[in-house]
């Protein structure tokens, strides 16, 4: 059997290979954005919107990718963002994604609507941080708080830009739902899809039992696939600032607030004594027509003063990686290609994955003639429509 990784040359090319192998309704859960995919594409359009400027005959053969965040040293600036129900479009996704981090030495954060304990996932990864998604009830948070700690994650990232569902008609029209809804349809997706079905829903129903959201709460949540059972979308509109300062209090390890786009935001995360925060519009999959996150990041670094500032949606190549350093990023998050590549082939490929793109990163500094990452700053760029630096 021919090696899928071969002609896989950068992360565009894994979403190809997993479109080929993977179901319509899941395929359509992680490629989709909301409504029209405005700023989806926004997020694309804004690392175009800057040139690289380099400096020559700088001597850039000591250069180094090695980055610090949050007080732990990293071999890059590019980490796994969290990704709900990715041991559904990959078999065991979660500590699969979660331990080519840890190879790489890159930092990896589990998502909360994920199908694998965060127990097992932290046995196998340790240092890997959760992202969770606050129940609407204070109890529930509490108790989800204390799980997450008697767990051994150190940090915690709050994702807050979910007050409501987003309206998803790719995944609607695509048949998909969570659970799903066993139908003649998606047999057919099944059965048309037989790499999948083997390597990744039967391997799992035989090794591991029917996946649930296992991490929602402080119990375990509804399964995966189901005719019947509805998933807990509580209610989260009613949360505030007050409830982050209720969690800062009761959480003593590193705390991140994830999903700000607001200056206002950020000052407001850094008097509520976090240690930083994730500039990010949820990979255009919550409000269509947000800002991207890379135009955000200028305002909210000057606001947040000494926060670490983090970046994910819409980060593909090495020059990205740079243009958001550049813009006083800290490092930057990578999401849905690789869940394509361990879809495509499972550790090997997110490793493949993370080398990729770390890669294209040190070899960007080298023709940028920048040393190290603290050298990069706003000189480095050029608004392509003049407008600034």
């Amino acid at each position: 059997m021919p090696d899928p990784l071969r002609r896989i040359l950068n992360l565009h090319d894994f979403e190809r290979a997993a479109r080929k192998r993977l179901p319509k309704p899941i395929y359509a859960y992680v490629s989709g954005a909301v409504e029209d995919g405005h700023s989806e594409r926004a997020n694309r359009q804004a690392f175009e919107q800057y040139g690289l400027r380099p400096r020559v005959l700088v001597d850039v053969s000591p250069r180094s990718t090695r980055t610090s965040v949050l007080g732990t040293d990293y071999a890059a600036p590019v980490g796994v963002a969290p990704m709900g129900i990715s041991a559904l479009s990959g078999y065991r996704g979660d500590i699969v994604l979660a331990r080519a981090a840890a190879a790489a030495g890159v930092p990896c954060i589990m998502s909360g609507s994920s199908l694998i304990r965060l127990e097992e996932v932290m046995q196998a990864a340790p240092g890997t941080w959760f992202q969770a998604y606050l129940p609407g009830d204070e109890a529930q948070i509490a108790a989800l708080i204390d799980r997450v700690a008697a767990a051994g994650v150190t940090t915690l990232v709050l994702t807050v830009d979910t007050p409501v569902a987003a309206n998803r008609e790719n995944n609607v029209r695509a048949g998909f739902s969570t659970p799903l809804r066993p139908s003649a349809a998606l047999a057919w997706q099944g059965l048309t899809h037989p790499r999948w079905l083997f390597g990744t829903f039967l391997r799992t129903l035989w090794r591991h039992g029917m996946p649930h959201f296992e991490n929602n709460y402080a119990t375990r949540g509804a399964p995966i696939l189901s005719a019947n059972v509805l998933r807990d979308f509580s209610d989260r509109g009613h949360l505030g600032w007050r409830h982050v300062a209720a969690i800062r209090r009761r959480w003593k390890g590193r705390m991140v607030i994830k999903g700000i786009l607001h200056p206002d935001d950020a000052r407001t995360a850094r008097e509520q004594g976090m240690d930083g925060v994730i500039v990010s519009n949820h990979g255009g999959r919550q409000l269509d027509g947000s800002i991207a996150p890379l135009l955000a990041l200028p305002a909210i670094v000057e606001a947040a003063r000494d926060l670490d500032v983090m970046l994910d949606s819409g980060v593909r190549r090495g020059s990205d990686v740079l243009k958001a350093m550049a813009l006083g990023a800290r490092c930057v998050f990578v999401g849905r290609p690789f869940n394509y590549a361990a879809a495509v082939a499972g550790q090997r490929g997110v490793d493949h994955a993370i080398a990729l793109i770390v890669e294209e990163v040190r070899r960007n500094m080298g023709l940028m003639g920048a040393v190290e990452l603290g050298a990069l700053n706003p000189d480095c760029l050029l608004r392509m429509d003049g407008a600034g630096r």
